[in-house]
């Protein structure tokens, strides 16, 4: 469904600020496969959702998603076919529209705010109450009154109204409390296996990456230093994961935040 090949991308070159972000990359997900992606800051994951979604081209190589070669297809033609959420909940939703104003931008032939029909915000409410988060009662208020976790959720639900080709998954539950996160990771998962979407997903918590999906990536300097799945990935612990990450790169992994998570 998705394949990368040789893609590399490198910043600044030619400059004393050169760097290579991506040295060469190789990577195949098939459909409805669910990947989660971990590694320290400066890893490459960022840099890799951003060669996928089109926010910049590869310096080589090419991105082929379901059967089309997108290599230097445009961001916005790209949005049509990929939904993606970020670390901040600010983004991804109109803070001064209501929750029912978004659902209507979201929600298949949307954009006609002025045509919303009661059928259509009975699907609204339907969906919301999913959230179990009391959203469908609230569906005038606006968007910036939510609370983070509400958010990302009402993002995510967003995002996957018209189930889209590829869903990335950038952090988005970083900057929410650990109740909140927890609540948000298994909605995310209910919703990925109810669309039976492809999904990657970024994550510093490595018990997450684990639990989480059918696969685990755990990039360094750019590079895919262990692809996780099936048989080798059942029953693996973080501990096996520092283990196996010391063994590959001949040092201990030092990222504070992955190791507190």
């Amino acid at each position: 469904m998705l394949t990368l090949k040789n893609v590399s991308k490198t910043f600044n070159p030619g400059t004393v600020n050169e760097k290579t972000a991506i040295p060469g990359l190789d990577l195949h997900l098939d459909k409805g496969e669910f990947v989660t992606i971990i590694g320290a800051n400066g890893a490459g994951k960022s840099t890799l959702f951003n060669l996928i979604a089109g926010s910049f081209y590869p310096d080589t190589g090419s991105i082929t998603m379901d059967g089309q070669d997108v290599t230097f297809l445009p961001e916005y033609k790209r949005a049509r076919s990929i939904g993606r959420l970020f670390q901040d909940p600010m983004r991804g939703s109109a803070p001064a529209m209501t929750i029912e104003e978004n659902l209507a931008l979201a929600a298949p032939g949307g954009g006609w705010l002025s045509h919303v029909s009661g059928k259509d915000k009975a699907k609204f409410r339907d969906r919301l109450a999913l959230l179990d988060m009391g959203l469908e009662d609230r569906m005038r208020q606006p968007v910036g009154l939510l609370s983070g976790g509400q958010r990302q959720a009402l993002t995510l639900l967003m995002a996957t109204m018209v189930p889209p080709k590829l869903l990335l998954l950038d952090e988005h539950t970083a900057a929410l409390d650990p109740g909140t996160a927890e609540k948000v990771l298994a909605l995310t998962e209910a919703t990925v296996r109810e669309h039976g979407l492809t999904c990657l997903m970024i994550t510093h918590n490595m018990s997450s990456a684990l639990a989480l999906g059918d696969r685990t990536l755990m990039m360094d300097a750019g590079r895919i230093l262990l692809d996780l799945k099936g048989a080798e990935r059942k029953g693996l612990t973080v501990d096996d994961l520092l283990r196996m990450f010391k063994e590959n790169v001949g040092k201990a992994l030092d990222n504070d935040r992955m190791l507190l998570a």
